[in-house]
């Protein structure tokens, strides 16, 4: 079966900044892609390239079985960061704009955006936005969905049904690629692909993601104290409600700390999440 987005050995350059090094990846049909990494990993320019929309580089990028060109990008649904609505025009002029673009027919508003058709996009709340985007991006039936922070700014069950949107598509062998900053999204994802410094570092399952990286949790009333502490002594330190947690910490290191702030706790090994590898990764590649 025809991988429907390609990257084989890909690299880009801005100037001296080596914004994607040597990247390897791939999206299959009915596939669920998720690409995470901190800002400025590299993950929207990957992504411009496998759709064509930047110039010259090292490597090769397939879309849709060959080079990318405006003819394969009519079979591909993309939702960029910014959208790709035009403020000054109306819910409905969007929505007329795009099926003219593609030659299709103007469907009707689906019945949450029906009462705001003639509103202008600028004035709608971003959970409206986002959905009108994912409505011009699908009205086409692509064969490819690309997603750029798609559900970024938007409330937990609008994030939920724009994910349903996602995985009815993906049921019906749409491929998708989706960056996303929500780790709860991420494990809805049926594989990963993370980027540190332009380079893809890890790949597969959350599991295979996350493996060697472990984590330190320290246990104490004194948890306010105990993070200054440990911050303050070079530690990768997070807090998880009341929880303090440090990434591929050394308990040695993190106990002597403690000890010298005068804070009783207890340190216990953990399994790292997905946030935690992407921290260590994030350190190790500046």
């Amino acid at each position: 079966m025809t991988d429907l987005l390609e990257a084989h050995g890909y690299s880009h350059r801005y100037g001296s900044l080596l914004a994607v090094d040597d990247v390897t990846m791939r999206v299959g049909p009915g596939e669920v892609v998720g690409l995470l990494g901190a800002n400025g990993a590299g993950k929207t320019t990957l992504i411009r390239a496998l759709l064509g929309l930047i110039g010259s580089a090292d490597g090769q990028i397939r879309l849709l079985g060959g080079a990318p060109s405006r003819q394969n990008r009519r079979r591909v649904g993309y939702v960029p960061q910014g959208l790709g609505l035009y403020d000054d025009l109306t819910v409905a002029e969007n929505l007329q704009f795009t099926a003219q673009a593609y030659d299709v027919p103007v469907p009707d508003l689906p019945q949450d955006l029906a009462p705001h058709s003639r509103t202008l996009v600028g004035a709608l709340a971003l959970g409206s936005q986002r959905r009108l985007a994912f409505v011009c991006a699908l009205l086409h039936s692509p064969e490819v969905l690309v997603l750029d922070e798609p559900t970024s700014g938007v409330d937990p069950l609008a994030r939920a049904r724009l994910w349903d949107t996602v995985r009815e598509h993906a049921e019906r062998g749409v491929g998708v690629l989706v960056t996303t900053h929500y780790m709860q999204e991420a494990q809805q994802c049926d594989r990963l692909l993370l980027m540190a410094g332009g380079r893809l570092v890890g790949q597969g399952s959350e599991a295979d993601v996350v493996a060697g990286t472990t984590a330190v949790e320290v246990r104490t009333e004194r948890w306010a104290q105990a993070f200054a502490a440990l911050q303050s002594a070079g530690a990768a330190v997070t807090l998880a409600g009341r929880s303090v947690r440090v990434a591929d910490g050394d308990p040695d290191r993190l106990r002597a700390a403690l000890d010298a702030a005068g804070v009783v706790a207890q340190i216990v090994s953990v399994p790292a999440t997905i946030e935690e590898r992407m921290a260590v990764l994030a350190r190790g590649a500046t």
